[in-house]
């Protein structure tokens, strides 16, 4: 439900504080001051709060995927999803080229570290007033690593005194949560707002066990004053959920026309390889020393910051000052099963259980754990209707530290100049972002089987056990030893900014620039390093007996760390044009260049020297984004559309990966309102390629992996006094599974419903119906082509889920 961004010239905070939906509306992000739409050169969307809670959206990035231009492939959980804007890639998933904000600094510096992406520390909650997105344009100047675009969080702040209590609940799925807020001024010049979540819950897929449980509080207070306000903030969040890993999955046809089918045992669609029969992962810590790690642990994501930002006027001068720092810690743990459909892999990892028993020199199978642990396994052919059995590689991660300072302030004046008004903006950004992370995988056999029952397989050759409860290797065995790895390194990030705007008549006239400078420094340690071991025989249960398993325990070695060691700086600019037709209709135009510096995407790779720490190709410090736009805006009482067409190309330095990329297409955003109806919505026609590739030729002119051509929202309503009822439509054309472009995945529609009926001023009761149709929504398939075996491995959207809420507001 994307609503324009109605905007005075003007930012929040005055004497008179605006409603908190005015606020959201009022476009603050990516921009040096708020304009009316109509009025700037830029493409912008808000989601007020009131409108987030319709979509039924079980993430942010559910939330993000109704934003026009935005591409988000949210798989469950809270964190891992795919989200990129303007057929921009997504090589190795997270949102590299969109910055995710809360209150206009960012949550992380970068959003794409692995295992860390920057919505995994996000929550959306009753706090919430609203999302505001800014895409392409100045988005490049106004920020750091946001070539893309920016979206926005936004807080209330205590505008409107009351507060609500809502309690909601899993009609067909496990989940228990209630949520509180309150705000209100407290004098004339004082207000403040308070509120957060608490859930419980195995959640949307069946796991065994209470994967989803934690919450987060928030708190801020406002001191209004004459031409300014000064606020503080607090965020504190502890929260677990469970992300969707790639599960096996049947496909056969042809890779332009394939079918996707359930392998029998495990329904893609609600079942993952999590189970309550898979307790923990044994492994050698960031100390090497023994722990286990319970898989029921998930996404672990812990948060405590504390910021502060103000806004006041000197001489004329109007200064913004934002500053926050963030603790960020956390743990993830994944069975991540590799499909056999990749011929590079070492080994086919998901295969029929005889192929398997063959590989592993295996004479017959045990369960490990679960109600039938030790017993043999008769017919390994027919084991759980599918004879299948996974080699599955524990990705098994501890977030140290992710920890970032953020200060951006910037100062504005606006002069009379001829017949016009030129606005000068300058600003400095500063930040700090830790990354200290340490992969401590394993490697273990599971069957395949749903409903949170998998078990793990002990594998024996005549007398010898292969395997220990389960364990293959107490390293990742299947990519050969590696990532075993530590690495702590910090990004210090430095940039001046400012901008230009003349409005004079009809005509606005803008420019802006940025100069970022960064300086990254730290250590790297661990078996993806050259010349370090990769494994060690070592007791790791204790019991005074090596088994075979325990000959091939993978370590970090700290004997031989390579330290990192490099600077960067590049320059970002963007230029506009606005024509203000009439006071209905305006045409804009701009072109951008920005970039988006690389993190630990680099590291452990080719691109850094593991004896200097300097870079050995200069290029992958950054990767240069270059944009055009142009459209026009249309604004009347009952309708608004906005068509904006794109081009944009972009380089792509990552672990396995140099290449570039260009897209061009249109995205359209409309809503149309009358009496009680109304409908919004949004379409983004996008073609992309593949126009050089260093390390694979064969992909150029190819369309990059999960790219579709068209993607669509749209949410009708009908509104009257005691009842709302409406769905969310969010839609999909095909797109491709790899970069080889040989196997696509089907498009589809998933529709979102929802009921809210008001017995009373005071109380609302909701009826949200996530995936109403239950439709299988492929997000990532892990193949480039349909194998012999017919069995590969997915991400998919969430079930079907259906979810009742009661909210008293007072």
């Amino acid at each position: 439900m994307p609503l324009p961004a109605l905007a005075a010239d003007d930012d929040t905070g005055t004497d008179a504080p605006p409603a908190q939906e005015a606020r959201v509306n009022q476009m603050t992000t990516g921009v040096a001051r708020a304009r009316d739409r109509l009025d700037s050169a830029t493409s912008t969307s808000t989601i007020t709060g009131d409108e987030i809670e319709k979509f039924g959206a079980r993430s942010v990035a559910e939330i993000f995927r109704n934003i026009p231009g935005m591409r988000a492939g949210s798989t469950g959980g809270e964190g891992f999803a795919n989200i990129s804007i303007r057929g921009l890639p997504i090589a190795l998933g997270g949102a590299k080229f969109l910055q995710i904000q809360e209150n206009g600094l960012p949550t992380l510096e970068f959003g794409d570290i692995a295992f860390a992406t920057a919505d995994q520390f996000l929550r959306a909650d009753l706090n919430l007033a609203g999302v505001q997105a800014i895409r392409g344009g100045s988005a490049s100047t106004f920020a750091s690593n946001s070539s893309g675009g920016i979206v926005n969080l936004i807080d209330k702040t205590g505008d409107v005194a009351g507060g609500a209590v809502q309690i909601s609940t899993g009609l067909d799925y496990d989940s228990k949560r209630i949520d509180f807020e309150y705000g209100s001024p407290i004098t004339d010049t004082l207000r403040f707002h308070v509120g957060g979540f608490y859930r419980k819950g195995e959640g949307p897929r069946e796991t065994g066990f209470d994967g989803f449980k934690g919450g987060q509080v928030k708190f801020n207070m406002t001191k209004d004053f004459a031409g300014g306000y000064f606020r503080v903030y607090a965020k504190l969040l502890d929260d677990q959920t469970v992300p969707t890993p790639f599960s096996p999955i049947l496909v056969s046809g042809s890779g332009d026309n394939p079918d996707y089918s359930n392998v029998p045992g495990l329904n893609v669609r609600k079942d993952s390889l999590f189970s309550r029969y898979i307790p923990g992962n044994l492994t050698l810590d960031d100390e090497n020393k023994p722990t286990n790690n319970a898989f029921s642990d998930a996404t672990h994501s812990k948060v405590k910051s504390i910021g502060f930002e103000t806004k006041f006027e000197i001489e004329g001068w109007r200064i913004n000052e934002k500053f926050r720092y963030s603790d960020i810690s956390g743990h993830t743990i994944q069975p991540y099963t590799l499909s056999n459909a990749n011929a590079q892999l070492p080994v086919q990892s998901i295969n029929s259980a005889p192929v398997i028993m063959g590989m592993l020199r295996a004479s017959s199978l045990q369960y490990a754990t679960g109600p039938n642990a030790g017993q043999t396994i008769a017919d390994p052919t027919t084991l759980n209707g599918n004879g299948l059995l996974a080699l599955v590689t524990n990705q098994d991660v501890t977030l140290n530290s992710l920890n970032n300072m953020t200060n951006d302030i910037r100062a504005s004046k606006v002069w009379d100049l001829g017949s016009g008004k030129l606005t000068f903006t300058a600003g400095y950004y500063k930040s700090s972002q830790d990354i200290d992370t340490a992969w401590t995988w394993t490697t273990m056999i599971t069957d395949v089987l749903g409903g949170g029952e998998a078990h793990l397989i002990n594998a024996f050759a005549g007398p010898y056990q292969i395997t220990q409860n389960g364990v293959l290797a107490y390293n990742a065995a299947l990519i050969g030893g590696y990532r075993r790895d530590r690495y702590d390194v910090n990004y210090d990030i430095n940039a001046p900014y400012g901008s230009l705007n003349y409005m004079f008549g009809k005509f606005a006239l803008g420019a802006s620039i940025r100069y970022d400078m960064g300086r990254v420094r730290g250590t790297l340690y661990g078996s993806s390093l050259p010349g370090t071991a990769k494994s060690t025989t070592f007791d790791i249960n204790g019991d005074g007996v090596i088994t075979i398993p325990e000959t091939n325990v993978g370590f970090i070695d700290y004997t031989k760390p390579a330290p990192v060691h490099y600077d960067y700086n590049y320059l970002s600019y963007s230029l506009s044009a606005n024509y203000r037709m009439s006071d209905n209709f305006s045409l804009f135009g701009r072109y951008s260049k920005g970039g988006r510096a690389n993190a630990d995407r680099i590291l452990f790779a080719n691109y850094v020297s593991p004896t200097t720490g300097e870079l050995l190709v200069s290029e992958a410090a950054y990767d240069p984004v270059k944009q055009a736009e142009g459209g026009f805006k249309y604004r009347g009482d009952n309708l608004e559309v906005y068509l904006t067409g794109f081009w944009a190309k972009t380089g792509e330095h990552n672990i396995g990966l140099e290449r570039t990329y260009r897209a061009y297409g249109a995205e359209l955003e409309a809503g149309y309102q009358r009496g009680i109806f109304s409908v919004y919505g949004g379409a983004t026609w996008t073609k992309a390629e593949i126009t050089s590739d260093a390390l694979n030729p064969t992909t150029v002119g190819n369309t990059p992996k999960q790219q579709a051509d068209l993607i669509f929202q749209v949410t009708p309503q009908v509104e009257v006094e005691r009842f709302t009822i409406g769905a969310n439509f969010y839609g999909t054309t095909s797109s491709f599974a790899g970069d080889t472009n040989q196997l696509k995945m089907p498009g589809y529609v998933v529709t979102n419903a929802f009921v809210q009926y008001r017995p009373t001023d005071n109380v609302t009761v909701m009826l949200n119906a996530n995936n109403l149709f239950d439709v299988l929504g492929l997000v990532e398939v892990d193949a480039e082509y349909i194998p012999s075996s017919g069995v590969v491995t997915a991400r998919t959207i969430n079930p079907r889920t259906i979810s009742a809420s009661l909210r008293f507001n007072f």
